[in-house]
């Protein structure tokens, strides 16, 4: 069953209608996946996005009439979720990405999506942030040269911007704060370097903030709201994107890799105020909202007439997720429990 919107869309109620609406692949990504012949190797599909987007590779490739297989490689520490991609039709393959002899034991692909990476933790781990985020793209550049490549990136490479500007955009300088923003800008320097040298093809995806309905921005607001927890507004504003256009843009860009590196941003196509996006949680959730601080001038914000141009808006609009989570969170959901950290000004992960 599903429940209809203000806005005329259905939203998910269960889990594996939302897993479903996650991975249903666009015409866009039809049509880029079929300029793009040959097998797909997922590098890190056992993340938070990893499955859906495995999940929609293959339904994409089973709609465009192809054989061609989808390799979830993955460590798969989630239980059981390698065997649940496998029943839906993706070759599984347990892997440690970090080592190098593991990679070369890996199948040639012409298409590979490297979504490996590590956030949350940093300030106490740097080494393992460095590794992660810039050793690995390295192996992966270096292991698949002769591939078109999809790395995933984020918004955190650019600084805070003026909240009027409407967000930096993709040739803007990267002066990031904090270790795991540096990280970030160090993959994409490898993966440039390996592309303008070798010859890759690539594209770069500054994502920032994917949202499923178990976590993201606005789930984090709708869990304080239901908890009555204060809400601190001093990085009053951000972008939001539904996962499921997240993962279609992704995969558009595989069609758009190109030496040197395609570069977009992928989020929202609006400055959500954090303050608004709240009352409105608040209003349908029944609660009153709390907050503290005030909106800073500036915020962690990306434009996105790039991505618009290549991909078209978002299909689902920051009015219909908020009044999906907000729905979502009113029936008991599950939630993963994975705070965004949105409001980290210093780059303290």
């Amino acid at each position: 069953m599903t429940k209809r919107t203000a806005w005329g869309t259905t939203a998910p109620t269960t889990e594996d209608e939302l897993e479903d609406r996650l991975s249903s692949p666009s015409d866009g990504v039809v049509r880029a996946l079929a300029q793009c012949p040959g097998d797909v190797l997922v590098l890190g599909a056992g993340g938070k996005m990893g499955p859906s987007l495995a999940r929609m590779l293959r339904r994409a490739a089973d709609l465009a009439g192809s054989d061609r297989q989808v390799i979830a490689v993955s460590r798969f520490s989630e239980p059981n979720l390698a065997d649940a991609l496998a029943v839906r039709g993706l070759v599984v393959q347990r892997t440690n990405l970090s080592e190098p002899k593991a990679l070369a034991e890996l199948p040639n692909a012409p298409n590979v999506v490297l979504m490996t990476g590590y956030k949350f933790g940093t300030s106490d781990e740097p080494w393992r942030t460095w590794g992660t985020n810039a050793t690995i793209p390295a192996f992966v550049a270096a292991r698949f040269r002769e591939a078109r490549i999809v790395a995933f990136s984020t918004g955190n490479v650019y600084p805070l911007g003026p909240v009027r500007r409407g967000g930096s955009r993709e040739d803007d300088a990267l002066t990031p704060q904090g270790e795991y923003a540096w990280a970030c800008v160090a993959r994409e320097r490898v993966l440039e370097h390996a592309s303008r040298t070798n010859g890759t093809r690539m594209s770069i995806v500054r994502l920032n903030y994917a949202v499923d309905l178990r976590y993201g921005v606005l789930v984090d607001l709708a869990r304080r709201v239901l908890a009555g927890e204060a809400i601190d507004l001093s990085m009053g504003y951000a972008n939001v994107i539904w996962q499921g256009d997240a993962n279609a843009h992704a995969i558009q860009s595989l069609a758009l890799a190109a030496s040197p590196p395609f570069v977009v941003n992928v989020t929202g196509s609006d400055v959500m105020s954090i303050r608004a996006a709240a009352l409105e949680l608040g209003r349908l959730l029944n609660r009153e909202p709390r907050f503290v601080s005030q909106e800073a001038p500036d915020a962690l914000l990306s434009s996105t007439a790039r991505a618009q141009e290549a991909f078209g808006p978002p299909s689902v609009t920051t009015p219909m997720l908020i009044e999906w989570v907000a729905d979502w969170a009113s029936r008991g959901g599950r939630m993963l429990g994975k705070a965004t950290h949105y409001e980290e000004r210093g780059g303290r992960f």
